[in-house]
């Protein structure tokens, strides 16, 4: 692993790590897309009010959550690759895979953060008259963003790194792929190490800035709710102190 010769062999073939690393980031990108147009669905199903509506959001939850990612994208490639579906390709079964997977914890988030603005805001809309969608669009989700994009930045990391998991889909040629088909090929499999850490390293620099940037938002957006509260105190009448319109008393 630590052999210079292992890293220029790195630097010699650096294409077919490029061009893995391009392809798990063009797989997590279009699983970005599913995911999250899956999870505002379903959200605003969750916080419809309507029961079939919510009944269909937990089955998609807690289907996809209770069931491993790497065998629904199994299922998924095989199943649509026997059922005589031409140019259903690996990557592609990746996608929609693992958008599906993570649609399912954007739609938690989504929930979350509507269940978090106060139910009066929302029947104050409707007493003036606007519709569910209006309600949503105009004076729910702009209070939202703020508390569900740190999470959501943290499923996108969980999510590049579950394109890993395609690894076990045949033909597939994400990074992790390419990387193992690097370090066990019959001229290559001595820079195995070398090859497996590269990998790590190119995950890492991915996803390192994105944990370090939900982390930091997250830490900003506790530390200005405790100074609000904080504010709201200082300004808020003591119970304690004496009414100056009221006159004294005198005992005895």
């Amino acid at each position: 692993m630590f052999k210079v010769t292992s890293w220029i062999a790195m630097f010699r073939d650096y294409r077919v790590f490029l061009d893995g690393l391009l392809a798990t980031i063009e797989m997590a990108l279009a699983g970005f897309v599913i995911a999250f147009v899956l999870g505002v669905v379903f959200g605003l199903f969750a916080t419809s009010g309507k029961k079939p509506l919510i009944i269909l959001n937990r089955i998609y939850v807690e289907f996809f959550q209770n069931t491993p990612l790497m065998l629904q994208a199994l299922f998924l490639f095989y199943a649509v690759t026997f059922s005589g579906i031409r140019n259903f390709s690996p990557m592609t079964a990746g996608m929609i895979a693992l958008g599906l997977y993570h649609g399912a914890y954007f739609s938690e988030v989504i929930r979350a953060g509507i269940e978090s603005v106060p139910q009066g805001q929302e029947e104050a809309a409707y007493s003036q008259g606007f519709t569910y969608i209006q309600t949503m669009q105009y004076i729910v989700i702009p209070q939202t963003v703020k508390i569900i994009l740190p999470p959501m930045v943290n499923q996108v990391v969980a999510l590049i790194k579950n394109t890993s998991c395609m690894l076990l889909v045949g033909g597939a040629v994400d990074l992790i792929s390419v990387t193992n088909a690097y370090a066990v090929g019959a001229s290559t499999s001595r820079y195995a190490s070398a090859a497996y850490a590269l990998s790590g390293l190119l995950f890492f620099a991915i996803c390192f800035p994105l944990s370090t940037l939900a982390n930091n938002w997250e830490k900003k957006l506790k530390q200005r709710d405790t100074q609000s509260v904080m504010a709201s105190a200082s300004v808020s009448p003591n119970p304690g102190d004496a009414d100056p319109n009221k006159e004294g008393t005198f005992n005895g």
